[in-house]
């Protein structure tokens, strides 16, 4: 749904929520919680974002800084939903059993995150790209035990496609690297990815997720047509991180309502944007 921003401007604004299996944002931007410089830190940036949805590592995350506290108490789960993910995982084994433990854990706290996970099953330590074959050995085995699971893929549209026929809720293809603020670096890949999901179902949902490095980078996910974009270190390692995260948001916005609008398409030569004959008699 479009609705005017306000009742003086033609400009709309997207409201249309974002659906991902059985929960409903309003946000497309889905933010990590890592690698702050503090909880209270975090916590600004978060509610600057404007998001809804809030990443932790199950395995890797240290709940507890320096002095005892827990990032746990610097979330309110009346305002978030937490999405656990299995970051440092190298093994589907080991990212099941992760997972499962993310959703006792969530449970516990009566947060309704516990029923989807973000699945990540790294193939080394230093690219960090997905394992695409324990990627879907354990896509199979969480759906199985009736996880809604949102997996981060690389941009290869095949194995995209074998991980949404497998059951995942939603497929998550990288920008470029974890972490390396390289941007979308091929969004050849993505939109085909994007077109082959979406062709049966347009309402499947596909985030990028990794890479993002500036508000552009979000924005040109957006105006390929992505869902929503999920990141974290191009705002918890920005020199102002709360301002970041605002620029994401918008950026986020932007791009979003650019996908929706209809770009122009693109030409090898110019085309005139005023009429050479108006207002001027025409030259004799």
């Amino acid at each position: 749904m479009i609705e005017k921003i306000n009742n003086d401007s033609n400009v709309t604004s997207d409201q249309s929520p974002l659906t991902i299996g059985t929960h409903v944002l309003s946000s497309r931007l889905i933010l990590g919680s890592g690698k702050y410089q503090s909880f209270e830190m975090m916590q600004k940036s978060v509610a600057a974002s404007g998001t809804e949805c809030i990443t932790i590592a199950v395995r890797r995350e240290k709940l507890y800084d320096g002095t005892g506290r827990n990032i746990l108490d610097y979330i309110d789960f009346d305002r978030y939903t937490l999405l656990p993910n299995t970051a440092g995982c190298y093994d589907a084994d080991t990212a099941v059993r992760c997972a499962l433990m993310g959703r006792e854990i969530l449970k516990g706290l009566e947060n309704p995150g516990a029923d989807w996970v973000k699945l990540e099953v790294l193939g080394d330590s230093r690219s960090l790209l997905p394992d695409p074959i324990e990627s879907l050995k354990a896509t199979e085995q969480l759906v199985k035990e009736g996880l809604q699971v949102l997996c981060y893929t690389s941009d290869d549209p095949i194995i995209a496609r074998r991980l949404k026929e497998a059951g995942a809720t939603a497929v998550m293809p990288a920008g470029s690297p974890i972490g390396s603020g390289l941007g979308v670096a091929n969004p050849n890949n993505l939109q085909i990815i994007l077109d082959d999901l979406k062709r049966d179902s347009p309402e499947f949902p596909v985030i990028v997720d990794a890479g993002v490095g500036t508000a552009s980078d979000a924005a040109i996910a957006m105006e390929l047509g992505a869902d929503a974009v999920l990141l974290n270190s191009a705002v918890a390692r920005a020199e102002d991180p709360v301002n970041m995260a605002v620029a994401m948001k918008l950026g986020v916005e932007a791009g979003r309502l650019a996908w929706m609008s209809g770009r122009i398409p693109k030409s090898r030569y110019g085309s005139a944007s005023s009429p050479e004959i108006g207002v001027i008699s025409e030259r004799k």
